[in-house]
């Protein structure tokens, strides 16, 4: 069964997300890649998120990013504005409570960020540039890019089994992804309080923008919600040795293009009709405790034409809009959601 032929029977109901073990991913054996591959087709089309286990990051850089970022968050708030992300071009540094809107419609989300990125892209544009660091702690800037060059390194991995669960040749995205985006944000949630339907949450309803992201959950609190076909809200809690991977709105136009991300409140709701889906999910801390998360957002390079694969298209589905410039399109929703 073709890959379109196989979406048109798919609903999304899912009630769970998968874990893939991903140990075989460098193994030279085709027929094992090649398995391990359509695992993760299964997973992208049905519910666009998958853990993935046996990733190759070590723990210690997980305890040591937590470690540093718990202290750089209960600095006094003016020591972290001296790094606002507003007076940095490229979106880089501290991002305060409530300054992003990520969900038309809401007062804000409730956590605090700070970003980076890959220092040595020389690049213009939204994804390229020098990082900022606080002074303190002294460890910081050690800590955040030892975890940020394992989770690219993990990216680069998974590129090709991405081209593969696509019917497409495995070095596919390669000259794609030479400098390729790679955005990290360390987010900070505060305990949410009030109302259960009060407008401000961890952080709104949304889809990512780039290809996938990598994410890390701090063990054992539970925040992050799915949405599936039916409109139900799906728990992704963290688990022990895992990540979790969740692909964009660059794979969803990649593999179908019959969903163009939109700002307005009912669009963002629009069950995704992609071969791959670029899934709404939401972050609400209703646990009680203070909360971290670390997503790593994986795009193109900055000036590839995002526009769909031969595989994903066909008399009876066609593309339905045009190509757009992967880091024109990151540009404008990061203005969306802090502007």
């Amino acid at each position: 069964m073709s890959l379109t032929e196989s979406a048109s029977v798919i609903d999304g109901a899912f009630q769970d997300i998968p874990v893939i073990d991903i140990s075989c991913a460098m193994n030279s054996v085709e027929n094992e890649k090649k398995a391990l591959a359509y695992q993760i087709r299964d997973a992208c089309m049905n519910m666009g998120f998958f853990y993935v286990k046996n990733h190759g990051i070590p723990p210690k850089y997980m305890d040591n990013i937590l470690e540093v970022n718990k202290e750089y968050f209960k600095l006094p708030t003016e020591e972290k504005l001296k790094l606002n992300h507003e007076s940095v071009t490229n979106f880089r540094g501290y991002i305060p409570l409530l300054d992003s809107n990520i969900e038309p419609g809401n007062k804000g989300d409730l956590h605090e960020g700070f970003q980076i990125g890959w220092e040595a892209k020389a690049h213009d544009g939204a994804m390229a540039g020098a990082n900022v660091w606080p002074e303190r702690p002294k460890e910081y800037r050690e800590a955040m890019l030892k975890y940020y060059h394992a989770a690219v390194a993990l990216g680069k991995i998974l590129f090709p089994l991405f081209a593969l669960s696509l019917d497409l040749p495995e070095r596919y995205f390669d000259d794609k992804t030479k400098n390729s985006a790679a955005i990290m944000n360390v987010l900070y949630y505060p305990p949410q309080t009030g109302p259960a339907d009060d407008r401000i949450v961890g952080i709104g309803a949304h889809t990512d923008f780039e290809c996938f992201t990598i994410l890390w959950q701090q063990p054992e609190i539970q925040a992050l919600q799915v949405l599936n076909s039916q409109k139900q809200w799906i728990k992704a809690p963290p688990i022990d040795g895992t990540l979790l991977i969740n692909l964009g709105d660059q794979f969803a136009r990649w593999t179908s293009m019959l969903f163009a991300p939109c700002p307005d409140s009912i669009s963002i709701f629009k069950i995704s009709d992609d071969i791959f889906k670029s899934t709404v999910h939401r972050a609400v801390n209703r646990t009680g405790v203070d909360r971290y998360s670390i997503p790593l957002f994986f795009g193109t390079d900055y000036d590839v034409n995002i526009e769909p694969v031969a595989s994903c298209v066909s008399a009876e589905r066609p593309a339905r809009y045009g190509p757009v410039l992967a880091g024109e399109h990151v540009s404008q929703r990061l203005k969306e959601m802090y502007f």
